[in-house]
């Protein structure tokens, strides 16, 4: 195994000997025509991309960028996190499979299994987000096909036994695919785990500056990469060279965001737990999470995005604090430079099982500002919480 960290490895590609002068980025190259010399070499597949939609320079860096820090053996891009979720699923699922997975899914993907899927003879089963292996895998059927697996959940950020499921999974025939956008491939390698596909959305983390929409999809398996390829070939699917370029620049700095960043989250969250107003912050980093004891096993750091259950209160005091903050942007997406914060308590009525939760959940992301500022735009905002529950009367 090559000994060297994910701060060099990232790097290393671009300074790499034996490539003549050139320079550090490769160049953006927009085509949709590629020509050659002649008809030989036009049918020689050996020779590189026929056609703009297989992808030219930059794009073909970010891929080879990508498996290398899933520990792949490829990488595919796609339009956005939310295709490379469900693209993996329409390539391994068929009519009468079923799909397992959490409760706690990202709404969008479930959107997906319950309209698109379901509509294509595709049936969905949820289990707890925090349930055990042994739970999930007395829950594999003989029509499950796939199990989609997120740890830390969305919103509520419960945590599974990843390595455990997957060989149970394995050993049953059923593959697994892993959002692992929250590990941005660096804190958690789901393929070195045995899982199937590793997707993330590269519009969080790898781009870093709120400014491109991306997605990856990352496997070994040489049956599970065959039927991704063709999947991604028979839908078209492509992304710009422009934003592939922008990714492969955002993941040479990745490492060193994504640490500062984490350590500023946990930072804001052991501030956070302090608080009078608070009644639970939902982080896997902290000591004291129900998750804490497997992200500590197999984690090497944490995304700077978590969970804040209020102590009670009204949505009305809940949309005053909300406003009342000046550092924290109100907008949805996260991993990029900035802090943001949103009101997240409607999303569980999606679920099957709605969480017990004290008061409103909100859903902070911190990013690279001081976190003391972040502290005290929480402070004031706060007090502003505190009138509207002394005024109200309602905690």
């Amino acid at each position: 195994m090559d000994p060297l960290s994910d701060r060099t490895r990232l790097i290393a590609p671009a300074t790499r000997r034996g490539q003549g002068r050139r320079p550090v980025n490769p160049p953006i190259e927009r085509a949709s025509t590629l020509l050659s010399d002649t008809v030989d070499a036009m049918r020689d597949a050996g020779a590189g991309p026929v056609y703009g939609i297989e992808g030219t320079t930059s794009q073909s860096a970010l891929r080879a960028a990508v498996a290398d820090l899933e520990r792949a053996n490829e990488a595919w891009l796609v339009p956005s996190g939310l295709c490379a979720v469900t693209l993996p699923l329409l390539a391994l699922t068929r009519p009468g499979d079923e799909v397992l997975t959490t409760d706690a899914l990202y709404g969008p993907v479930r959107r997906f299994l319950e309209r698109h899927l379901a509509a294509r003879g595709v049936t969905t089963r949820f289990h707890a987000p925090d349930a055990t292996a042994d739970a999930i895998t007395a829950l594999m059927s003989d029509h499950t096909r796939v199990l989609l697996l997120e740890s830390p959940a969305s919103l509520t950020f419960e945590m599974v036994d990843v390595p455990r499921i997957a060989a149970a999974a394995r050993a049953r025939g059923v593959r697994t695919v892993m959002d692992n956008t929250w590990a941005a491939g660096l804190a958690f390698k789901p393929v070195a785990h045995g899982v199937d596909v590793s997707v993330q959305a590269l519009t969080k983390y790898v781009g870093g500056h709120s400014d491109l929409m991306l997605g990856a999809i990352s496997a070994s398996d040489p049956h599970v990469r065959k039927a991704l390829a063709e999947a991604n070939e028979d839908l078209g699917l492509c992304v710009s060279p422009d934003d592939a370029w922008l990714a492969l620049r955002g993941i040479r700095t990745l490492p060193l965001r994504y640490g500062e960043q984490a350590r500023s989250a946990l930072e804001v969250a052991h501030w956070l737990t302090d608080r009078p107003e608070v009644a639970r912050v939902l982080y896997p980093a902290l000591p004291g999470d129900p998750g804490h004891s497997l992200w500590a096993r197999d984690y090497t750091g944490a995304a700077s995005l978590f969970g804040v259950v209020l102590a009670g209160g009204t949505v009305d005091g809940t949309e005053r604090f909300l406003n009342a903050l000046t550092r924290f942007g109100l907008g949805y997406s996260w991993g990029g430079f900035e802090s943001l914060i949103t009101h997240e308590t409607p999303q569980m009525a999606w679920r099957q099982a709605r969480p017990a939760l004290e008061g409103p959940l909100l859903r902070l992301h911190i990013g690279l500002e001081d976190p003391a500022d972040l502290i005290a735009d929480l402070d004031q905002g706060l007090a502003v919480w505190r009138a509207a529950v002394n005024g109200s009367g309602r905690l």
